[in-house]
C-alpha cells in the first residue's frame, strides 16, 4: 500500500502541513508514504492538447498511490487557491470525458482518499455556520469525479496564531493514517448502505406511525386519505431534514 500526501497551502509548515503528516506518520506504520506540497510546483493547464510536463510527473505519483490525503486550509470561507489551482488544472486528468462532456471515472476509479482542512473559526461557530463545508464539497466534487472512495475528513477549528497541534488532534490523525493504510479493499461500500436506506426507512416509517396515532388522538382520522396525506406528509418532513443532515451537516466540522 502506498498513502499519498497532496499539501495545497502557502506554508509548508503550517498547522496544514501538520495535520498532514501527522496522517502520514500513523500510515507509515504500515504502508509506504510519500506527500507533495503543490506550492513548489508551477501548475498550469495542459494547453493546446499539449501535455504539461508538471501535471504528468503529478499524474504519475497519484497513479501509484493507493490512498491520497488531500490537505489545503480555508481562506476567505473558500478552498485554498493553491489546491483550487490544482483541482482546476487536473479536471481533464482526474476522468475521461463522454461525447456530452460528461465525467467517466477512469484511471483512478477505486482509490481511496481523506480530506483535511482548518480554519481560524471556533468549532461551534464553525459547526453553526459550516465555515469548512464549501473546501470539502469542492475537493469531494473532484474526487469523486474520477471514482475515488472517500474515507474520512477531519477539521481542525480555532487555528488563528496555533503553532503545533493538540495532542487529541495529532491521535486523530495518525488514527485516521493507521486506519487509510490497511484499507485494501477498493468496495464503494454499496451493500452497505442499502442496508443503511433500509433501517433508515423502516425507522422513519415507526416514527412516521406514531406521529400520526398521537395527532390522532387530537384530530380524528378516519378517512382514508386524510390519514394517508398525514402519513405522507410526516414522512417527507423527516425525509428531508435527514437528507438536509448528511448533506450539509454531515462534515466533521469540530
Amino acid at each position: 500500500m502506498k498513502v499519498l500526501g497532496i499539501l495545497g497551502a502557502h506554508q509548508p509548515d503550517g498547522v496544514t502541513s501538520k495535520m498532514l503528516q501527522a496522517v502520514l506518520a500513523g500510515a507509515s506504520q504500515t504502508a509506504t508514504t510519500d506527500w507533495i506540497n503543490l506550492a513548489d510546483y508551477e501548475i498550469k493547464p495542459d494547453h493546446d492538447n499539449q501535455p504539461n510536463p508538471v501535471l504528468d510527473k503529478l499524474e504519475a505519483k497519484l497513479l501509484a498511490a493507493d490512498v491520497w490525503v488531500l490537505a489545503a486550509p480555508v481562506y476567505l470561507g473558500s478552498l485554498s487557491g493553491v489546491m483550487k489551482n490544482f483541482l482546476d488544472c487536473f479536471r481533464n486528468r482526474i476522468a475521461r470525458y463522454n461525447a456530452v462532456g460528461e465525467a467517466v471515472p477512469d484511471r483512478f476509479k477505486n482509490k481511496h482518499y481523506v480530506t483535511i482542512t482548518d480554519c481560524y473559526a471556533g468549532g461551534i461557530e464553525n459547526y453553526v455556520t459550516g465555515v469548512t463545508d464549501a473546501a470539502f464539497k469542492t475537493m469531494d466534487k473532484f474526487l469523486t469525479m474520477g471514482g475515488l472512495i472517500k474515507l474520512r475528513e477531519i477539521v481542525v477549528t480555532h487555528t488563528w496564531g496555533m503553532k503545533t497541534l493538540s495532542a487529541a488532534k495529532q491521535a486523530e490523525g495518525e488514527r485516521v493514517g493507521r486506519k487509510a493504510a490497511l484499507k485494501k479493499e477498493r468496495d464503494d461500500n454499496t451493500v452497505k448502505r442499502y442496508i443503511e436506506l433500509f433501517g433508515m426507512i423502516a425507522v422513519m416509517a415507526l416514527v412516521t406511525m406514531g406521529i400520526e396515532a398521537a395527532i390522532g388522538l387530537v384530530i380524528p382520522l378516519h378517512n382514508f386519505w386524510v390519514y394517508y396525506g398525514v402519513f405522507v406528509l410526516i414522512f417527507y418532513v423527516l425525509l428531508a431534514s435527514i437528507l438536509h443532515f448528511f448533506t450539509v451537516v454531515k462534515h466533521r466540522r469540530r
